[in-house]
């Protein structure tokens, strides 16, 4: 597998070694001690999976502490536009987002620590989109960042009203009032 840190430390793309012939193909989407070694020490307790159309923005999400997670995320179907937002004041990225296409096509991943927003928009007819987490979802911990805040600035490829959102995604709060983590803190 080949790890790539991106521009926000701590977010990685990992991208698997591609078996293919006139059979199908195959490759390995996960091994911990690969992970380990590249990114750290993470441990996966949960894996979910979402279905969603095309249009649809799920997100930007994230738990709060004591109940902050981590997520490997990847589309096993179709195509999605993936963002991390850092929400780590006093981080040299603080407010800056990454975003990636990951599909079915590229089999991309994208690693999400502790202290970060995500969401995806959905930019295929259908989309399974899978993730790992290393915290169980928390009901009372559940935040969202606003998709559309100006001061982070995401560039959907797709005009805003042409999406299909929660309310609680739709009105979630803008960073400027959003419960922040603090940069060098443990999660």
């Amino acid at each position: 597998m080949k790890f790539t840190e991106t521009e926000l430390p701590g977010v990685w793309i990992i991208e698997p070694e591609v078996f293919e012939d006139s059979r199908g193909l195959f490759y390995e989407s996960f091994r911990e001690e690969e992970f380990q070694s590249k990114i750290g020490p993470v441990h996966f307790v949960q894996e979910n999976e979402s279905t969603s159309k095309l249009g649809v923005l799920r997100g930007l999400h994230y738990q709060a502490p004591p109940h902050a997670q981590a997520k490997l995320v990847r589309a096993i179907q179709g195509e999605v536009f993936d963002v991390a937002v850092d929400l780590r004041r006093n981080s040299p990225t603080f407010g800056r987002y990454y975003a990636e296409i990951l599909s079915w096509e590229n089999r991309k991943q994208m690693f999400i620590p502790r202290g970060f927003a995500h969401g995806y928009l959905v930019l295929s007819e259908n989309c399974i989109f899978q993730y790992k987490v290393d915290r169980v979802w928390h009901r009372e911990s559940e935040r969202s960042l606003r998709f559309d805040d100006p001061e982070v600035g995401v560039e959907w490829p797709m005009e805003h009203d042409q999406l299909m959102l929660s309310d609680k995604d739709r009105f979630a709060k803008t960073l400027e009032h959003a419960e922040l983590f603090t940069f060098g803190e443990e999660l």
